[in-house]
């Protein structure tokens, strides 16, 4: 595999064998994956030999090995050319995603002396860990079912939460094509209960302050300023999208062959777009975005009851997007418009300004894009940029550069979360294993990968956040 350094945030993967288009790696060299032990450059090749794919196979500032395709991992398949969806190419937790919430009134300092209550009370609040009951106790299956169909716009209409969250949410709130008879009894099953959890690994709720402004302009539209306060949801699909996932990974490993498709890798089981599994998945695929965003609609509502109870203050929905989706788009490939399947592996949408899809008083400014760090780190707010080759897409988070078993193994996660607090953060985890799988050696550099997102034309930067508080699954 020839990797070519064409500037200093993007190398080139030449095509060679059976792939079909290059790879395109948006890094700096310290950003690249540490090969042999990171299979991630391997995996961006194997993914441009897909069926239908077309400009390139992508690779994110924060890649790293993931399944099928590398986590950080863009492709897009022409649905005209028989293009096909892989269920790898979106990952097991369908639907995860970001959404920031920021309050017009409260500052660092009025905080600082009610923060540990306000942590003390969110660690009540919200539910988390593997397993974890959500705090919406659903009924029945068929309140479910209007989960899946409805998202985080049926949320708001059952009371929790305001139609403005609808309009600072990708798509509404609510993806369009779900199909809730595509969705397993045993998804169904893991799904009745865990509605508005955080769930376990990387997720989090963490209170954070705004520590440095980058774009005066698109902050004020955004309602940032210097030393405001935030709070950051990353979560998806539970239970409920890695059984879709699983579910439908297999279906397609045994209907590979009757539609002639070979890939050099089983985890990149797929099916052309416009046939009845690639249909199926897809709309199952919906139902569990819709869960997610639903998912964090509850948890919005779950920080907005202990911000008002301990500061008397509200919270509001900056933006929401996800970064495991798949999403038939128009995009100009070959000098044609054409609707193309783009797959966003933990990749974040990054819409420019003007773009149709955009709220009215975000269009000017582009699209928020949410990138959180890691525990400890800072996270940050961009807004999407024009020409950005790889269909709109950036980062969507700090990366890992250890396993979670790696990470454990020498963290003594008492020290870990001592040392957090000595800085000024307060921990509120749910064990102490999860503590150190996450610390935040774990991960690339933060600030390295929001740099090479907008050296590399991918989105620019607005705002840096830090943490004050974290509640961990």
């Amino acid at each position: 595999m020839r990797l070519i350094e064409e500037t200093p945030y993007r190398f080139r993967i030449e095509q060679e064998g059976a792939m079909r288009v290059p790879g395109i790696v948006f890094a700096s060299r310290e950003l690249l994956p540490d090969a042999p032990g990171d299979q991630a450059l391997a995996q961006v090749a194997n993914v441009a030999t897909l069926r239908g794919v077309v400009r390139a196979s992508f690779a994110m500032p924060d890649v790293h090995w993931g399944y099928g395709f590398p986590i950080g991992g863009v492709a897009a398949t022409d649905i005209d050319d028989g293009g096909v969806v892989s269920p790898g190419g979106v990952g097991f937790d369908i639907s995860c995603g970001v959404r920031l919430l920021v309050s017009p009134e409260l500052d660092r300092d009025r905080l600082q002396s009610r923060i540990r209550a306000v942590m003390d009370r969110l660690d009540a609040a919200i539910p988390r860990g593997v397993g974890t009951k959500g705090v919406w106790r659903l009924p029945d299956r068929r309140a479910l079912e209007q989960v899946l169909t409805g998202g985080a716009r049926f949320a708001v209409d059952q009371g929790h939460g305001v139609t403005r969250d609808l309009q600072r949410c990708e798509d509404g709130g609510v993806l369009d094509g779900a199909d809730s008879a595509t969705v397993s009894e045993r998804a169904i099953e893991r799904g009745l209960g865990q509605i508005g959890s955080l769930g376990s690994g990387n997720h989090f709720l963490e209170v954070q302050a705004v520590d440095r402004i980058y774009d005066d302009g698109a902050a004020a539209s955004m309602g940032l300023a210097a030393g405001g306060v935030c709070v950051m949801i990353h979560t998806g699909s539970r239970g409920l999208g890695h059984q879709i996932c699983t579910d439908h990974v297999r279906q397609m490993e045994n209907a590979m062959g009757r539609f002639g498709i070979e890939v050099p890798d089983r985890q990149l089981a797929c099916v052309p777009v416009d046939s009845p599994e690639g249909r199926a998945y897809l709309a199952a695929m919906a139902a569990a975005a819709n869960y997610g965003r639903a998912n964090r609609q509850l948890l919005t509502e779950a920080a907005r009851r202990v911000f008002e109870q301990e500061t008397a203050t509200t919270l509001d929905v900056l933006y929401d997007v996800s970064h495991n989706l798949a999403k038939l788009e128009e995009h100009p490939v070959d000098g044609q418009l054409r609707t193309v399947c783009v797959h966003r592996k933990g990749a974040t949408r990054s819409l420019p300004p003007h773009h149709a899809d955009l709220p009215p008083d975000l269009s000017a400014v582009g699209q928020p894009v949410l990138i959180p760090g890691t525990m400890g780190t800072a996270s940050y707010v961009l807004a999407g940029v024009p020409d950005n080759p790889a269909f709109f897409s950036t980062a969507h988070g700090a990366g890992r550069v250890q396993s979670r078993h790696q990470a454990a193994r020498h963290t003594d996660a008492d020290a870990l979360r001592s040392g957090l607090e000595r800085a000024g953060i307060l921990v509120r985890g749910s064990s102490r294993r999860g503590l150190a799988e996450e610390k935040p050696e774990a991960y690339k550099d933060i600030d390295t990968v929001i740099e090479t997102s907008d050296r590399a034309g991918l989105a620019r930067k607005v705002a840096r956040l830090v943490p004050l508080g974290v509640v961990k699954g």
